[in-house]
């Protein structure tokens, strides 16, 4: 079936009285996209030295063991303060990437769910669009920030491994070849991606929602700078959230980079063995606060500068109205 007709639909609300949302057409989606690309490089660009840390801490757990402020304190007296931005290259790109098509991709099924299933069903199933729209687009948008987030991983576990992202892309690939080398993370990757993003989004507008409700204030009639703070205190909640959720899979992705780990075999054979090693308690709580602070501030600024952007863009983010209402 073809897509175009529901790329220029407008979400039609069949109350009288009821403002009609959209149109909800490519414009609005390439907005969205680049609003989400901008929002995730900005945030974990900015946070490149909090993720550098704790990517440490995850991997030499016996040398980095005083914690996050100690950690930054060791980074740096080893190394010097350019360490903390060891990484950053791929980082960026890699965000920008992923964002690009995280944002966009949960705006395109997230309104295409609920224009199929009607307004009154899809106000009953919102969670459940949040989160079935979160993972069509986080899933698409691993298969392209794999191999970038592979190139970082290498870069901080081995700052002498190369002098940034475009060499260090083409020795991973020359030495370990496309898969071993950029998807031997993908497994985890997406173990660790897909329920974050569920959880971030659908935490985030069931917070939101719930900000709205109790403060008793109108969305749509508040202050753009009201509606900047109910962003940034939902996102801190929909963050810590998705952090709890996803941290095993986030320590195993440190792991599996790192050079050698695991062994030989398959991608979940040295899985299966890294997460033995390591033990569950471990994968669960090795570097959770420093990835809580993380997350939390980061999910916070992304939901913060998302918004911003449609806004200054000139667009109407779609939202699940209550037809009862």
């Amino acid at each position: 079936m073809s897509l175009t007709p529901l790329l220029h639909a407008s979400f039609k609300n069949r109350t009288q009285g009821k403002k009609v949302q959209g149109p909800f057409d490519l414009m609005y989606y390439l907005k969205g996209a680049l609003a989400g690309g901008l929002c995730c490089s900005i945030t974990h660009g900015a946070l490149c030295p909090v993720d550098v840390v704790k990517t440490r801490i995850q991997l030499e757990p016996l040398k980095y063991n005083r914690g996050m402020i100690a950690g930054f304190g060791q980074v740096i007296a080893s190394e010097g303060v350019s360490a903390l931005a060891t990484g950053l290259g791929p980082t960026v790109v890699g965000y920008f990437v992923q964002g690009w098509f995280k944002f966009g991709g949960v705006e395109f099924f997230k309104i295409n769910f609920a224009q199929r299933l009607g307004e009154k069903k899809a106000w009953e199933l919102r969670i459940p669009i949040y989160l079935g729209a979160a993972a069509c687009a986080e899933f698409i948008a691993d298969i392209f920030l794999c191999p970038l987030e592979a190139t970082r991983i290498r870069l901080v576990s081995n700052p002498e491994y190369a002098s940034g992202l475009i060499t260090a892309m083409p020795k991973i690939l020359r030495e370990d070849g496309l898969i071993k080398g950029f998807y031997s993370g993908f497994g985890p990757i997406l173990l660790k991606q897909i329920p974050y993003t569920m959880a971030k989004f659908a935490v985030q507008g069931w917070a939101a929602e719930n900000i709205w409700k109790v403060s008793g204030m109108n969305s749509n009639t508040s202050s753009e700078s009201v509606k900047l703070g109910v962003s940034l205190t939902s996102g801190v909640i929909a963050g810590v959230a998705a952090a709890i959720i996803s941290h095993p899979a986030d320590t195993l992705l440190s792991l599996i980079n790192k050079e050698g780990a695991g062994g030989e075999g398959t991608i979940m054979t040295r899985l299966g063995r890294l997460a033995y090693e390591v033990g569950f308690v471990k994968l669960c709580l090795t570097g959770l606060g420093a990835r809580c602070v993380m997350i939390g501030s980061l999910t916070a600024g992304q939901f913060g500068i998302f918004d911003t952007i449609m806004t200054l863009t000139g667009a109407k983010k779609f939202k699940f109205t209550n037809p009862n209402e």
